[in-house]
């Protein structure tokens, strides 16, 4: 009898995020924390601009 492995719908969705995630270069990164550092803006409006949790 052949044995199929099923793949939940929960599993599908978390290999979607992870392959669809943004990946941030350094100078981004730097860009982000600077202008976190500045203080303008609430580190949350930040996160909300550039789209991270």
């Amino acid at each position: 009898m052949r044995m199929t492995r099923q793949i939940s719908g929960e599993r599908i969705v978390k290999d979607i995020n992870r392959k669809t995630r943004k990946q941030y270069l350094a100078e981004e990164k730097i860009r982000i924390v600077l202008d976190g550092l500045r203080g303008e803006e609430s580190i949350a409006e930040l996160c909300r601009q550039e789209g991270m949790a």
